[in-house]
């Protein structure tokens, strides 16, 4: 009996997950399932692998639908099947009036109730399915004279009445109705449940062959999708020896240009590194991702490699990452080691701009059939699910707004929202629709269709319709190939040098950066803006109690921000140990050898593995074994307590009291869930020593690169003041000197016109291009005759300052705007409009406000580029500079702030209160703390200058104002508006 049932990966449609299906399946003693997802594949792997447990036999099957009509149901036979499957739904045309199935060799299809031709014409693989509601009416149907080609045919999507319900409601998402207009044919029918054998045997009993046809069919059907690492490319060269050989050369090659010649420490630790490669069988693996930094190092593009893959000497030496393992004393282990179930993945960060085309390079070099980009589930969660079932429910977007802001106040709530939240519970975490994964790309053996189907993005790159984890089940190593802005910033700030100053920059010479003593100097000070990964104020503040001036320092300090490790007490712990090491007592001297570095604090995942291998003795590998179980959520398994176990033995053999064993036990498992990647880290500070030396040596190009970037930790007003305060004049976007993007001439930095406010781009583009074709505008009158450009967009141009250097003022300049006739954006005025000579006319006195300027820049940039505090309605009396704070710890002063940004916390007790940014009326940052009731009594009012009273505090040498009381200032009216 071919039982076909849905999983939830029917998209908006299934209510029951891969498991739960299995185990229904077990319970009503069903031998054989095939699940046919609704043009999806996802889960076929997981499925099998559940139905194996259950001791059920899987079939490789798909529901086709076009515009959620029922096409036809495919079978896989075998592994060419299953590849024929997905091509054919890789490849799904949206619309085809075709019903008919492709000529299959390897599948069997099944047509639900009707066939697309007479039923004599039905190829040998092709059936006609009859569902048990339907049996009775063979009777009288022309099928009944042709029994060979029917099968009983039972669809599957629920379990309980309630699936069926959540189901109508999935419908009523997918089509974006209300519950009340969806019809009997837009959904599945409520007997749509998986029956027992016993029980189809008898809804089938005058039509007994039926059964035995399914059963036939059944019998033929093979899951044959094998998970094993077989599943990757399995060599770069041909064959896995000469993979090796390469391989080998390669690193030895690497070795002596990063290490001199016969550096017997570096040469042994890659011949270990490479006996394991080649053993466990990453050579390919290795060879590959070198490839693709080879590509893109010979496109001229910057990348970083990063994640656990930079433990490896052999990837330092590909140069495939730049953290060298020896100096910062990393364990191979955590990358690759015997015992690790998950395979290893390198993280390779390029350019934003850059990474698509790294992609397809590796879309081109290893073939389209072999490659793809790995998929995630966006799944229903939070808001999203209140907000769609508000809708089916038709609720009035006043009334579901009113439940997603106030979720626990009931009283406010419509009656409806008991049975938004019940149905919100059942779909939360459903998959809802297929995306991409941040970098994720697989490269096969087999073309991928042996494995997923492909779904097409719109950049032009398929997705396999399984993610992260399905690929881990499958054993498939993935490589990431991500994207971020700090990486875009480097770039272009050498580029810029290039061309601002005709100097070269050599960015990658990494010993040398850290070795630089104005790097150090700009690290040790924490005036970090910019700077990929330490810019932010709390970095800043931690880079200012660590003292901070060297890599290693760095490196930790990069550990120990994250969020985790503050709320454990450990990044405090540290600071402490930092200040007073004479006060720190190791608990063995194992921990003073290979904790000293950290003042006895494991800050790295590397940390716990160094003390469970020396202190108790187990082997690296084993011991990162453990610290993975410990991060994770199988503390449960057989493995975990054979390691535990080992760990208290190997104790007791080497004679340590119970109570030491026991209490470096509790800080291994303490610690485990809160360290941190030493090589992810490492990795980090490599790219910020490279965006330090650009800061300290090249500020302004520096500053217009991070500008031209975007995305970085402040808004573009505090990189624009910080490039002030390195010595640039900052004007506003100009017709003659600038482009779209900002731009640097000598010391003066002219912004670009991509910061305009609703100035199209293409008018931009056509100011510049002009520009480079004919040369300068030498006046309003002239770059009108040369432009096409709407009046609306010419009126913010000379808003914006962009005719300064006609000498005219702006209110002069829309005076002879108003002249000029309505051209459009493709139009540009005739020679003869200007050309008139006759008679000179004498114009008012047309002058500019003193702060008309500024106001037209806070419009249309989003901040004027003089002082804020310029635009303060009164004088805001005496207040401290931030320079001055040290000098004033513990006295009570009022300071005056222009607002940066802030970090809103939750307290134990459920209060809110903040930590604050602020810049001062000299240019410098200072930081504020916020506690609940000062918060409650004096919020945040948004951008401004503010001016605030409290008392000085220090922590550590990081001075920071408490807050008892804040008020934001008026700014003077602009006169123009009033």
């Amino acid at each position: 009996m071919l039982q076909l049932c849905h999983s939830y990966f029917s998209l908006r449609y299934g209510t029951l997950s891969p498991e739960q299906l299995a185990r229904e399946a077990a319970r009503l003693e069903i031998g054989v399932l095939p699940m046919v997802d609704i043009n999806n594949c996802s889960a076929a792997y997981a499925f099998a692998q559940a139905c194996v447990q259950e001791g059920i036999r899987p079939v490789y099957g798909v529901d086709f639908r076009r515009c959620g009509e029922h096409l036809f149901t495919a079978l896989a036979r075998d592994a060419e099947g299953i590849a024929e499957i997905n091509r054919h739904l890789s490849t799904l045309p949206a619309e085809d009036p075709s019903r008919r199935a492709p000529h299959w060799e390897h599948c069997f299809v099944i047509y639900r109730d009707a066939a697309p031709c007479p039923p004599g014409e039905l190829r040998p693989f092709e059936y006609v399915g009859i569902r048990p509601s339907k049996v009775g009416s063979l009777f009288s149907s022309p099928l009944r004279h042709h029994p060979e080609r029917l099968v009983a045919c039972n669809p599957a999507t629920f379990a309980v009445d309630a699936d069926h319900r959540t189901h109508k409601l999935l419908r009523c998402i997918d089509l974006n109705i209300a519950l009340g207009r969806l019809t009997p044919g837009q959904c599945a029918s409520p007997d749509e449940r998986l029956l027992a054998p016993a029980a189809l045997r008898e809804r089938y009993a005058l039509f007994p062959q039926l059964l035995r046809n399914a059963e036939a069919v059944l019998d033929q059907c093979q899951f044959d999708m094998p998970s094993s690492p077989a599943n990757n490319r399995r060599s770069f060269t041909g064959n896995p020896e000469g993979d090796y050989t390469l391989l080998t050369k390669l690193a030895f090659q690497g070795c002596r240009r990063r290490y001199g010649i016969k550096n017997a420490r570096a040469e042994e630790r890659m011949r270990r590194e490479l006996q394991v490669i080649y053993r466990l069988g990453f050579c390919a693996y290795f060879l590959i991702t070198w490839d693709i930094v080879r590509y893109a190092q010979s496109a001229g593009y910057y990348h970083v490699g990063r994640g656990s893959g930079a433990n490896s000497i052999v990837a330092f030496c590909l140069y495939i990452t730049d953290v060298d393992p020896l100096e910062l004393d990393l364990y191979f282990e955590r990358f690759i080691n015997p015992h690790r179930s998950s395979p290893p993945d390198f993280d390779i960060d390029f350019s934003w701009s850059e990474r698509d085309d790294v992609t397809e390079y590796i879309f081109e070099r290893y073939g389209r059939d072999y490659t793809a980009l790995l998929a995630t589930y966006n799944t229903f969660k939070g808001k999203s699910i209140v907000r769609e079932l508000g809708k089916v429910f038709g609720l009035p977007k006043a009334d579901i707004d009113t439940i997603v802001d106030h979720p626990n106040d009931s009283r406010l709530h419509h009656p409806y929202s008991r049975h938004i939240f019940a149905y919100g519970k059942r779909i939360e975490k459903f998959p809802n629709y297929l995306s991409i994964h941040a970098g994720g790309v697989l490269i096969s053996e087999r073309p991928l269709h042996y494995h997923t189907a492909l779904q097409q993005m719109p950049k032009g790159f398929p997705v396999t319709h399984f993610d992260m984890y399905g690929a881990e089940d499958l054993q498939f190593h993935k490589y990431d190939i991500l994207s971020q802005r700090g990486l875009g910033h480097i770039r272009d700030a050498v580029e810029l040098v290039r061309r601002n100053q005709g100097r070269s920059v050599e960015i990658h010479d990494i010993a040398a950066i850290k070795r630089d003593e104005r790097v150090r100097q700009q690290l040790r000070s924490g005036h970090c803006t910019g700077c990929f990964y330490i810019e932010s104020p709390a970095m800043r503040g931690l880079l200012h109690k660590l003292r901070c001036d060297n890599y290693v320092h760095l490196v930790a300090a990069s550990s120990i921000i994250r969020p985790g490790v503050a709320q454990s007490g450990m990044m405090r712990a540290y600071i402490e140990r930092f200040h007073h090491p004479e006060r720190v007592q190791y608990l063995h001297p194992v921990f003073a050898e290979h904790l000293g570095e950290t003042f006895g604090v494991m800050v790295y995942q590397e940390d716990v593995m160094k003390i469970v291998h020396h202190f108790a003795g187990l082997a690296l590998d084993e011991s990162d074994v453990l610290r993975r179980i410990m991060t994770g959520k199988r503390k449960d398994s057989d493995t975990f307590r054979g390691l535990m176990e080992k760990y208290f033995a190997n104790c007791r053999e080497r004679g340590y009291p119970e109570e030491l064993t026991h209490e470096v036990w509790r800080q291994i498992e303490s610690f485990s869930g809160y360290s941190f990647c030493k090589a992810h880290s490492a990795s980090f500070a490599v790219e910020s020593f490279q965006s330090l030396y650009l800061k300290a040596h090249f500020p302004l190009e520096f500053m217009v690169a991070v500008i031209n970037n975007f995305g970085g930790f402040y808004r573009t007003e505090v990189y624009v003041h910080e490039a002030r305060m390195a010595g640039a004049a900052v004007r506003p976007p100009c017709v003659n000197h600038s482009r779209y993007l900002t731009h640097i001439e000598g010391e003066v930095i002219y912004l670009g016109f991509v910061h305009v406010q609703s100035l199209e781009q293409s008018a931009a583009l056509r100011i510049t291009e002009e520009r480079d074709r004919n040369g300068p505008y030498a006046s309003m009158e002239d770059f009108i005759r040369r432009v096409p450009m709407g009046r609306e967009s010419l009126q913010l141009l000379i808003r914006i300052g962009a005719f300064g250097f006609t000498g005219l003022s702006k209110t002069r300049l829309m005076w002879e705007k108003n002249a000029v006739p309505e051209m459009g954006s493709t139009q540009v005025a005739p020679a003869s409009l200007f050309a008139d000579d006759g008679g000179d006319f004498a114009y008012p006195q047309l002058d500019d406000g003193p702060y008309d300027q500024a106001f037209d820049e806070i419009e249309l940039l989003g901040f004027p580029l003089c002082s804020p505090f310029e635009l303060l309605a009164q004088n805001a009396g005496p207040h401290l500079p931030a320079a001055q704070m040290p000098a004033h710890l513990h006295r009570r002063v009022r300071m005056l702030g222009y607002y940066v940004t802030q970090k809103p916390v939750r307290t134990r007790q459920g209060q809110y209160m903040a930590f604050g940014t602020w810049l001062d009326p000299e240019g410098r940052f200072f930081d504020s703390v916020h506690f609940p009731d000062e918060m409650a009594r004096f919020p945040f009012q948004g951008r401004g200058c503010y001016l605030l009273e409290g008392r000085i505090v220090e922590d550590f040498g990081f001075p920071s104002l408490e807050v008892a009381q804040m008020h934001k200032l008026p700014f003077i009216t602009d006169p123009r508006s009033s």
